[in-house]
């Protein structure tokens, strides 16, 4: 098992680049078996989830050559088997999009039920409800979600609830569905627009993704394409907390601002200075006085991401007063909260309220990461904390952050990936760093 180690109480300073949206290219990935012909995907994070999404498909027969560390080119005209009972797909949430592309093709799908994060119940009844809209049957048998029909006709669809996950599924499946759909509530995050541009790319007919309304007229087939993801706004608005946190200064490159306008809108109510360049912002928090407290609700986009709240959670423990985060998307979103305690945090939990007092300093501890976002957000307390920080399971968080301890370190921070046997190595970086 490997683990970070991090003296902190640097401030972090200078560049990052920022990798290819994680989210989107799982979208991207799947839907790209859905044509016969090739497709070059580029901007492609290296990270673990999508490395495991591209065996899957190999396993079944599709045409994977990893052209470069970031660009891929995948064929799907070979695939030889449309069940998908592949053991390390269960660790990814996003394996359901599998389902939705193999619907969308073969009309028929059997695919691992997912796993991922354990940040709370994220049940598929809205993908099932669009899947039975367009005229699928779908049944749950020996731990496999198993879809068939024998043709699969527009229609319209009303989410029940904002879900990317389903909206991203059902959009699958009906770009090559007879006639119209029509999907009302739909989910508007930009890895949705993302997704629906790829798909339009391959000559499907999507017009609407990014608002609530996404109407899709089917095709009868899709041809090769060649598409660059978007960039995370997710990676880009950790580096963001992370500079504000240890009192830095970080130009974070290769993003897109108005994606990240709720996390920005947050550091400059809380005291820091962001500037905005077309594909770039800089971060910076002097450190001449303690940042202040705010609320956070997180909510779908535009809102503020479910998925930044533990780094946010992270800054405002160091900051000064008390603020109330609230999660209402997932209940499990908390479990971090004991591991910044250990760091010295004060903050409280009511339900899907945490109620945080700002302090002074963190101090060094050994940390566990329970799932992706929570871990980057113990690295960023581990950044900020003075003396030594070790962060375990990081398995979690290179599932979605590529080469994460080399671009903190590019930024001056001191921080290593080491094997947790390793005593000497740790004890070598100790000596080091002082």
């Amino acid at each position: 098992m490997e683990q970070y180690v991090i003296k902190g109480g640097t401030p972090l300073k200078g560049e990052v680049v920022i990798g290819g949206a994680k989210n989107a290219a799982l979208g991207i990935v799947a839907a790209a078996i859905m044509t016969d012909e090739i497709v070059t995907i580029e901007n492609l994070p290296d990270v673990r989830d999508i490395n495991v999404l591209l065996q899957a498909l190999s396993g079944i027969g599709a045409y994977i050559n990893r052209t470069g560390k970031h660009e891929v080119k995948i064929c799907g005209s070979k695939i030889e088997n449309i069940a998908i009972d592949y053991e390390c797909l269960r660790k990814i949430r996003a394996s359901y999009y599998l389902l939705g592309a193999l619907l969308g093709k073969y009309k028929k799908a059997q695919v691992t039920l997912p796993g991922g994060c354990n940040i709370g119940s994220r049940p598929i009844d809205q993908h099932i409800k669009g899947f039975e809209a367009l005229g699928a049957k779908v049944k749950i048998e020996h731990g496999m979600i198993i879809a068939e029909a024998e043709r699969l006709t527009g229609n319209h669809i009303y989410l029940d609830m904002v879900t990317v996950g389903a909206t991203i599924n059902i959009m699958l499946a009906a770009c090559m569905a007879e006639g119209k759909t029509i999907i009302e509530n739909a989910a508007k995050e930009p890895h949705i627009v993302d997704v629906a541009n790829f798909l339009n790319s391959m000559g499907a007919n999507i017009k609407g993704a990014g608002t609530d309304v996404i109407r899709i007229k089917g095709v009868e087939r899709l041809h090769g394409s060649e598409y660059s993801i978007i960039p995370d706004q997710i990676e880009a608005g950790t580096f963001m907390l992370a500079a504000a946190a240890t009192k830095g200064d970080v130009l974070i490159k290769s993003v897109i601002p108005k994606h990240l306008e709720a996390i920005t809108a947050k550091l400059i109510e809380l005291g820091c200075y962001v500037e905005e360049f077309d594909d770039a912002v800089r971060v910076v928090n002097t450190g001449e006085r303690r940042l202040g407290h705010t609320h956070v609700k997180t909510l779908p986009y535009p809102g503020f991401p479910t998925d930044m709240q533990p780094q946010i959670s992270t800054l405002l423990a160091l900051s000064e007063g008390t603020s109330v985060v609230t999660e209402s998307l997932f209940e499990n979103r908390f479990k971090y909260v004991d591991e910044l305690s250990r760091m010295g945090a004060k903050i409280k939990v009511e339900g899907n309220t945490a109620i945080i007092d700002g302090v002074g300093n963190f101090t060094g501890a050994v940390v566990s990461a329970p799932d992706l976002r929570a871990g980057a957000a113990l690295v960023t307390a581990g950044l900020a904390a003075e003396g030594f920080t070790i962060v375990d399971h990081i398995e979690f968080i290179e599932r979605g952050y590529e080469d994460f301890e080399k671009k903190i370190s590019a930024l001056g921070a001191s921080m290593i990936k080491t094997d947790a046997e390793d005593e000497k190595a740790v004890q070598k970086f100790r000596l080091k760093v002082g």
